[in-house]
């Protein structure tokens, strides 16, 4: 099976994709993990996207499909896979098509993990992480009696992109740009909407059921 996951920040897409990949025993490919692994690895289109991280700019669009495709040829893609995150906006899903289409390849969904915005927020601005161990909390599910970790006693602290003024940022540029994208899918009749507010085993089963 061969899938596109995406939806807002914080909804839980790579929790969501983990278990997927697992369960259908296909590969997990988040588009930051590859980024990471074509620079490590020092290929062409690595050291690409290096000189524009390394500037603190987003990479081109052209720069990210050439390293899907690259990865998509590996052979652990070859029985299917979860693109997690990745179109992001209209352009990128358009290259990937095409992208799609060169190789012969055919995606069966497009699911967008769909959640209101105030839930999102109370989610994210309730998130804390560990300045030394970097384990991450939720202080609505979590109960943590002062302000360390109970791993290691470190101090914990939100991050500047878990509060609330930088999510609603975030969340807005995420809707403005994936708008098109749904509509895009839709036209295809390839996208299937799934709540993403519950239980990480609650949610599983609903994106299992949208999948068959």
């Amino acid at each position: 099976m061969r899938i596109i996951l995406f939806g807002p920040p914080g909804v839980g897409k790579g929790t969501q994709a983990k278990i997927l990949s697992s369960e259908l025993k296909i590969v997990h490919i988040a588009t930051g993990d590859i980024l990471r692994e074509a620079i490590s690895r020092g290929s062409e289109l690595g050291k690409k996207a290096k000189t524009y991280m390394d500037r603190g700019e987003l990479v081109p669009d052209d720069v990210v499909i050439g390293i899907i495709q690259d990865r998509l040829k590996e052979s652990d893609a070859k029985n299917g896979f979860i693109l997690d995150g990745f179109p992001r906006t209209l352009p990128q899903a358009e290259a990937l098509d095409k992208v799609f289409e060169k190789a012969g390849i055919k995606i069966d969904r497009v699911v967008s993990m769909e959640v209101d915005k105030n839930v999102l927020m109370k989610r994210l601005t309730s998130r804390r992480v560990c300045r030394n161990c970097g384990s991450i909390y939720n202080l609505l599910v979590d109960k943590l009696e002062d302000s360390k970790c109970p791993k290691c006693g470190g101090e914990l602290y939100q991050r500047d992109d878990d509060k609330q003024e930088t999510i609603e940022r975030r969340f807005e540029v995420y809707q403005k740009q994936t708008k098109p994208v749904r509509e895009f899918y839709s036209k295809k009749k390839m996208l299937v909407e799934v709540d993403g507010i519950g239980e990480i085993d609650e949610i599983t089963k609903r994106l299992k059921k949208a999948l068959k």
